[in-house]
């Protein structure tokens, strides 16, 4: 096992932190713990986990050794103390807020919101007394005019989905520093390699496990990191209390073998999807592309600062509006109509048509989702191949 004090690098600490294979009978890569719970040698030892006297697991809600090496090694990579993996990137979402907030508090939320995270925000926390409020995240104005002196917590993301909006992560977590709130940040889109918001000021970072980190499509999983006494009350109030919503061993498994090959994935997706946008850019059927990677980015000198590539992400809104985007969608072949991210496949969704079809036009033009926005996903395909397939959907008539 590596010296977790030694200054490895990102990609050496993803693949053998937290690990060592002569512990496990030599097995190169770590088992996976299929069980759900864990004998005690006699009731002293049971009593002395309980009251966290002594380190060892309980109950595999709370803990389990294939867990704890991705929980080391995704804390590491994000520059926290600690990690908590979950079942779901709303698993983590949930458990996080339901331990920090209670009724009577206030959350600040960013006003682009990826669609499940606004409805348990507006839906959910709203509905159990905890008081709801959204601002331009962009206007650090618009934030000191919003907060209450009962705002806990201020949540965003950056690049925002599906629009790519985004925020100044420093500039808020100072903002939030001086008010007594926290910050949490969602860096699904960007993952460590691209982007750390914890060295930037944020007190939290989130993430849909099942994106970028996983890698393939197969898996669902979330994560939360922070300070470890943070992280420790979202373990055991959080998820064995609230949510119960803890990963599976199996999954823990898989998002470990993503994180083995992150970097390398993310150098592709950020080259390819460069390319693209620049072919976008170009073309006549294009109004408008959102990528951070391109000049013509409102915030592209914020990208350059606070991200290493601008990601594999790229949002683009096409002349025509509604009928456009649907034309276009449907001329693809290559890149895949699906919903998620950060899978080795292209990925290509209408928010209109698909993930923000109950909003109203009206709505989802607040929310900065135009009628013809397209979101691409872009994945590992040959880019020659890829710039092919989306250049026949763009002329397609």
């Amino acid at each position: 096992m590596i010296d977790p004090t030694q200054p490895f690098g990102f990609a050496t600490r993803a693949i053998h932190l937290g690990y060592d294979p002569h512990d496990y009978h030599g097995a190169l890569i770590p088992p996976v713990f299929m069980t759900a719970t864990y004998a005690f040698e006699d009731i002293a030892q049971g009593q002395r986990r309980f009251l966290g006297e002594e380190p060892g697991y309980i109950y595999s809600r709370v803990g389990n050794p294939t867990v704890s090496v991705l929980e080391t090694r995704l804390a590491s990579l994000e520059g926290g103390a600690a990690a908590l993996a979950t079942s779901s990137g709303m698993g983590a979402i949930t458990s996080a807020l339901w331990t920090l907030l209670q009724a009577g508090d206030a959350i600040l939320a960013d006003q682009t919101l990826y669609g499940c995270t606004y409805g348990f925000f507006a839906h959910g926390l709203a509905r159990l007394g905890v008081e709801v409020r959204f601002a331009d995240f962009t206007d650090l104005a618009a934030i000191e005019q919003a907060l209450t002196p009962n705002t806990k917590v201020l949540f965003f993301e950056s690049p925002a989905n599906p629009n790519m909006r985004l925020i100044d992560i420093a500039a808020v977590s100072e903002i939030a520093r001086r008010h007594g709130a926290l910050t949490m940040v969602d860096n699904t889109y960007c993952t460590p390699w691209l982007q750390r918001p914890i060295e930037l000021g944020a007190d939290l970072v989130v993430h849909s496990a099942t994106k970028y980190l996983g890698g393939h499509g197969d898996l669902i999983a979330g994560a939360v990191i922070g300070v470890k006494e943070r992280i420790d009350e979202m373990r055991f109030f959080g998820v064995k209390e609230m949510t119960g919503a803890n990963i599976s061993a199996m999954d823990a498994f898989l998002v470990q073998r993503g994180l083995k090959t992150l970097e390398l994935r993310m150098r592709q997706h950020c080259a390819s999807a460069q390319a693209i946008a620049e072919m976008l850019e170009a073309h006549p059927a294009v109004a408008v592309v959102h990528y951070p990677g391109l000049p013509s980015h409102p915030q592209y000198e914020l990208a350059q600062r606070q991200m290493r590539l601008p990601g594999g992400m790229i949002a683009l809104e096409l002349k025509g509006g509604y009928a456009a985007g649907a034309r276009f969608m449907d001329a693809l072949h290559l890149v895949t109509r699906a919903v998620s991210l950060g899978d080795c496949e292209s990925l290509a969704q209408h928010p209109a048509s698909m993930t923000h079809s109950t909003y109203t036009p009206e709505e989802r033009a607040r929310h900065g989702i135009s009628e013809g926005l397209v979101r691409l996903s872009v994945g590992l395909e040959t880019v020659e191949d890829l710039l092919a397939d989306i250049r026949q959907a763009l002329d397609a008539r």
